[in-house]
C-alpha cells in the first residue's frame, strides 16, 4: 500500500468522523490544552443528550414522589360565599315567604373537606410505588446508555486529530527526505549526469504529498471543531501529544462478558423493565380486590340573615357544623374486563423477558466482537512497528550510502515510501487500537479500560 493511499485512508477515516461530530463552534483567539480525560468531563457535562437524559430522569423521579404521595392525598376541599335573604322563622312557622331575593340580603359562606386514607389496597400502592420506582432505575441506565455513547464519540473524535496531527509530522518528514534527495538529483540532471525520468517520480511525489498535507489539515480542522461542540468550549485544543496504544492490558473474554453482566446499561435497563412489568402484573390482579380506608369529612355553613334550625331533624342547609369519620371501601366489579387486563399485563411481562434475552444475547456478541477487534489490532500495531523499524533502517542505510556517493539520489524512494506508508500504518493501527478498545469498553460498560477512562 503506497503512501497515496495510507493518507486517502486516513481521509476517509476522519470524514467518517467528521460527519458524526455535528456543526462546530465558533473558534475563539485564544486556545487552551485539555487532555482526554478533562475533554470527557467537560462532555459529559454540556453534551446535549446527556443533559436531555438527565432531564428525562428529573421528570421519572418526579413521577416517584407522585406516585409516594398520591394515595394519601386523596382529599377535596370545596366553598363559597354568596348572598342570603332574610329568613326568620322554623320548620312550623315563617314570617317570610320562599323568594331568594328582596330587599334585605346577607353574606353566607360555606366550607367543607372530604377524603379518604387507604389502610388495605392488597398491593395497589406498593406495586405503583415499585413500578415508578423500576422507571427511574430504566432512565439511570439510560443516562449512562448516552454517556457511553458520547465518550466513544469524543474519543473517535480525539484519536482522529491525534492522528491527523501526527500524519501531518510524517509527511514534513517524508518530504524533506524527497525534496533533499529531488535537489540533488536536479542538480544532476542540470550536469547531464542524471536521470529526469526519476527526477520526475521524485516531483510527482513530492507534489502528492502537498495535496494529502492539505487534506490532513482541514480534517484537523473538521475534529478540532468537532471536539469544541460535544464540549461546549470554543477555544478547546488537546496537548501536542503523539498517538499510543491504551495502558488497559487484555485479559481473557470471559472477564468482559462478566462485565457487561453487571455494568453494560442496556442490561440494567432490561432488568428495569421486567421489575417494571412484574409490578403492573400485580397491581392488576390487585384490582380485583377492593380498597378499604378511612373516610374523613368536616363541613361548615353560616348565613347569618338565615334562623339557625336546631332541631336535629330539620334540614338547614344554611347554618350548620358537621364532622365524621367510618372506615369506608370501594370495590369496582368488573372481574372479567380486569381478567383480560391482567392477561395483557402478563403478555407484557413475557415480551420484556424475551427482550431481556435478546440483549443478553446481542451484548454477549458484541463484546466478543470487539474483543476480537482489539486482538487483532494490538497484533497489526505489533507486525507495522516491525516493518516500520525496517523501513527506517534501510533508508538511513541509503542516505548513508547517498552521503559517500556509493547510491543514487533515486534510490531513496522506494525506502521512503515504505517507511511512510508502514509509519502511517503503524499510527492508524495505533489508533484502531485505541478505538477498539472504546468499544469494549461501551459493549461491556467498564468505561474505565478504555483510554483515561472515567
Amino acid at each position: 500500500m503506497g503512501l497515496g493511499r495510507g493518507i486517502r485512508l486516513l481521509s476517509a477515516a476522519i470524514a467518517t468522523i467528521a460527519l458524526a461530530l455535528g456543526p462546530a463552534s465558533a473558534e475563539a483567539a485564544t486556545e487552551s490544552a485539555y487532555d482526554l480525560r478533562k475533554i470527557l468531563l467537560l462532555a459529559d457535562k454540556n453534551h446535549p443528550n446527556i443533559l436531555a437524559a438527565r432531564a428525562r430522569l428529573d421528570g421519572v423521579r418526579a413521577q416517584l414522589d407522585e406516585a409516594k404521595t398520591a394515595p394519601f392525598s386523596q382529599f377535596r376541599m370545596s366553598g363559597g360565599v354568596g348572598l342570603a335573604p332574610t329568613v326568620l322563622g322554623n320548620n312550623v312557622f315563617s314570617p317570610n315567604t320562599d323568594v331568594s331575593l328582596t330587599s334585605s340580603l346577607g353574606l353566607a359562606w360555606r366550607a367543607s373537606i372530604d377524603g379518604v386514607i387507604p389502610l388495605w389496597t392488597f398491593g395497589k400502592i406498593t406495586n405503583l410505588w415499585d413500578a415508578a420506582s423500576a422507571n427511574v432505575r430504566l432512565n439511570q441506565a439510560t443516562v449512562e446508555k448516552e454517556r457511553d455513547a458520547v465518550r466513544l464519540d469524543v474519543r473517535r473524535a480525539y484519536f482522529g486529530l491525534q492522528l491527523a496531527r501526527d500524519s501531518a509530522l510524517l509527511l514534513r518528514e517524508v518530504r524533506k527526505e524527497i525534496d533533499k534527495a529531488a535537489a540533488k538529483l536536479k542538480e544532476a540532471v542540470d550536469e547531464d549526469e542524471g536521470d529526469p525520468i526519476e527526477l520526475l517520480k521524485l516531483q510527482t511525489y513530492a507534489a502528492e504529498l502537498e495535496v494529502r498535507e492539505a487534506e490532513v489539515e482541514r480534517y484537523t480542522t473538521i475534529a478540532l471543531a468537532g471536539l469544541r461542540f460535544f464540549t461546549g468550549v470554543p477555544n478547546l485544543d488537546i496537548p501536542d501529544a503523539p498517538l499510543k496504544p491504551p495502558a488497559h492490558k487484555l485479559g481473557h473474554v470471559t472477564r468482559y462478558l462478566a462485565a457487561a453482566r453487571l455494568y453494560r446499561p442496556e442490561l440494567a435497563m432490561a432488568r428495569a423493565g421486567i421489575d417494571a412489568r412484574t409490578a403492573q402484573v400485580n397491581l392488576a390482579r390487585a384490582q380485583l380486590f377492593p380498597d378499604i380506608g378511612i373516610g374523613l369529612s368536616a363541613a361548615i355553613a353560616r348565613a347569618p340573615e338565615v334562623a339557625n334550625q336546631i332541631n336535629p331533624f330539620t334540614n338547614d342547609p344554611a347554618n350548620y357544623f358537621s364532622y365524621g369519620a367510618a372506615f369506608v371501601f370501594q370495590w369496582k366489579l368488573d372481574a372479567l374486563p380486569q381478567s383480560a387486563r391482567i392477561r395483557f399485563a402478563e403478555a407484557q411481562l413475557e415480551e420484556v423477558r424475551a427482550l431481556e434475552r435478546f440483549a443478553l444475547g446481542g451484548a454477549g456478541v458484541e463484546v466478543e466482537t470487539a474483543y476480537a477487534e482489539v486482538v487483532d489490532w494490538q497484533k497489526r500495531l505489533e507486525a507495522y512497528s516491525k516493518a516500520t523499524s525496517y523501513a527506517r533502517r534501510w533508508l538511513v542505510m541509503i542516505q548513508q550510502g547517498i552521503d559517500v556517493g556509493t547510491r543514487e539520489e533515486k534510490e531513496v524512494l522506494d525506502p521512503a515510501k515504505a517507511y511512510a506508508t508502514n509509519r502511517f500504518s503503524a499510527l492508524n493501527a495505533t489508533m484502531e487500537l485505541d478505538l477498539a478498545m472504546s468499544r469494549l469498553a461501551k459493549a461491556t460498560g467498564w468505561d474505565a479500560i478504555a483510554p483515561d477512562g472515567l
